[in-house]
Formats: structure tokens, C-alpha cells, sequence
């Protein structure tokens, strides 16, 4: 049977609300029972585990948004995702793994840190070129903590009418404290732009300085990202407002070469040096573009069969994608 501090601790984290840490105490009972012989409760326990979690990411989960004269707009506003990615299917370079990892824990420890007045870290800025893992990070924080995506529609956030824009910005932040989830604000330059740019409008303005006083007084368990490819033109005030700020290069030639061996290594004969050689010849492609040749690689042999699927073929393809135009 469960520990009593495991059971104290399932029915804190129910009333919390903190699935994370319910999941995980439910796993540590089931990995117990496991150790006890007990495999068939143990197979069991996982088995309700993993279907409480797929139900409860359902779309359905909206309905547990709160009820109110705003649910129309809420919908609006934001796009729920359930995502499936884990982090070991991303190609980190060492010192990103570290990162978030450490966001992770942090966040899976979020209860025993509150207790000593501690905040794990949850205000995220996301920074690089395109394709680079900014939006799959947030996918990722999302699978592995059992919470939901929701990215922000910055097309239907910004309206003509003066305030209105402020008023639905209000509306997710109140959100964020009443429902726990990752809140992803994509291409957020385009509200994030510096007040010195004299180009900008002035609700746009406004939506600014209402994020800053909104993100500043956020004491949520959700988890806030903003993700930019252009973080040269954000307003300075912003960064002092984010736990971390997270820059995604373009990646190395060694993760270039670990992505083909992980999606094309099966595919290819000799596949070493073909690899290594595709590798060198994909430097300053994105992970969006290293994916894009791969399926084309992949679609060419089922159409036309392996040989006439090679390393020539696979040169045209990268060079495609270095030069589009």
C-alpha cells in the first residue's frame, strides 16, 4: 500500500490543482508496488495514470476554463494544443539540455519551493532564428509537466477599438491564474516592439505596457513563453520581466549529423560517411528545413525506389533549401 506521506501528498497536489506533482507521486507508488513484486497492480496503476492524462488533455479540457460572459472570447483567444513531444526528441546542444532540464525539475518541484517562499522558474523569452526548437520547447515543457498548450491568437488579441486589446490581454493573464497550462505568445515582437520604434500605432503601445504590469504581478502556476526571432527589436523593459532568457542557434554541424543519423540511418547504406558528408553540406539550415529534407529524402525512395535516391539527390534537395529563391 501507498506510503501516508505519498497519499498526503496526492490528495495536496489534487486540491492544488498541481497535476504534475499528482502524476508523479502516482508514479512513485506504482514504481513501489513494482519493486514489491507486485507487477500487475503496478502495470495497472500506469495504465490509469496514462488515461487520466490523455482525458484530461482532451479538447473537452476548455470546459474547465473559467464559466463567465468571456468563455466566447477566451476561445478567440486562445488555441488549445496536446502535444507529444519529449525531450529527448529534440537535438539540444549541451548548455540547452542543462536549461531545461533544469526549468523542468524546478517546475516538478514546484510545491516543497513554495514552501520556503521560493518560485520555480516560469516567464521564459525564446530567441533565434526560425525552426531552431523555440515552439517545440514549449511543446515539450508542456508533455512532460501533463499540462496543456495554449498559444495566444496575437491576430485576434489586437483590436482597432481603444482598450479592447488590453481588456482580452487582462482576460489571459486572469486565465493563467485560474487554469494551469503553458501560455505560448509566438512572433512576439509584434506586440513586444520597442515604444521608441515610431512606426508603431497606439494601441499597440498600450498592449505593451499592459503585458509589463501584467507579467510583472503574475504569480500563476502556469508557465508564460514569449517566443521571438527578433530580439533586437523588443522593448529594453521586457527582459528584466523573464526568468530566463533563451537563445536557439542554428544548429551545429554535430547536431546536424545526430538529426539525419536519428531520422535516416535505417534508410542509408554506408550511411557514416554519407552522413557526415550530408552534415557538412547542411550547415546553416534550420531543424525546420534538416526535417523538410528528410521527409523529401524519404518520399523520393517510396516513389521512385533507393536507387535513385542518393547522395546527389539529397545535395539538390539541401541546396533547395539553402537557396529557395
Amino acid at each position: 500500500m501507498a506510503a501516508a506521506e505519498q497519499i498526503k501528498s496526492l490528495i495536496k497536489s489534487f486540491s492544488d490543482g498541481d497535476d504534475s506533482r499528482f502524476y508523479a507521486t502516482a508514479m512513485q507508488i506504482a514504481a513501489a508496488e513494482a519493486r514489491k513484486g507486485r507487477q500487475e497492480i503496478a502495470e495497472e496503476l500506469k495504465k490509469l495514470i496514462k488515461d487520466s492524462k490523455k482525458s484530461k488533455f482532451d479538447v473537452g479540457s476548455l470546459k474547465n476554463l473559467p464559466v463567465n460572459a468571456a468563455q466566447k472570447e477566451l476561445n478567440d483567444l486562445l488555441e488549445f494544443t496536446r502535444p507529444n513531444d519529449k525531450l529527448k526528441d529534440m537535438v539540444l546542444n549541451d548548455k540547452l539540455k542543462k536549461i531545461i532540464i533544469r526549468i523542468l525539475d524546478e517546475q516538478k518541484q514546484i510545491e516543497k519551493l513554495r514552501q520556503h517562499n521560493l518560485f520555480p522558474r516560469k516567464k521564459l523569452l525564446l530567441t533565434g532564428p526560425p525552426g531552431c526548437g523555440k515552439t517545440m520547447t514549449a511543446k515539450v515543457l508542456s508533455n512532460e509537466l501533463g499540462i496543456p498548450l495554449f498559444v495566444i491568437r496575437l491576430d485576434g488579441l489586437i483590436s482597432r477599438y481603444m482598450g479592447e486589446s488590453i481588456a482580452k490581454l487582462r482576460l489571459v493573464f486572469d486565465t493563467m491564474n485560474e487554469f494551469r497550462a503553458v501560455y505560448l505568445f509566438d512572433e512576439f515582437d509584434s506586440i513586444g516592439t520597442t515604444r521608441n520604434h515610431g512606426n508603431d500605432v497606439g494601441e499597440i503601445k498600450r498592449v505593451l505596457n499592459s503585458f509589463l504590469l501584467q507579467i510583472e504581478k503574475d504569480e500563476s502556476n502556469s508557465l508564460i513563453i514569449a517566443a521571438t526571432n527578433m530580439p533586437e527589436n523588443l522593448d529594453e523593459a521586457l527582459f528584466r520581466r523573464f526568468d530566463d532568457i533563451i537563445n536557439y542557434p542554428l544548429p551545429t554541424e554535430k547536431q546536424i549529423y545526430q538529426f539525419y543519423k536519428r531520422e535516416l540511418n535505417e534508410k542509408l547504406s554506408d550511411s557514416g560517411n554519407i552522413l557526415q558528408n550530408l552534415s557538412k553540406k547542411s550547415i546553416g539550415l534550420n531543424f525546420s528545413d534538416l526535417k523538410r529534407v528528410c521527409e523529401d529524402f524519404l518520399k523520393n525512395i517510396l516513389i521512385y525506389g533507393e536507387e535513385n535516391s542518393n547522395l546527389e539527390f539529397m545535395t539538390e534537395i539541401i541546396n533547395s533549401r539553402k537557396k529557395p529563391f
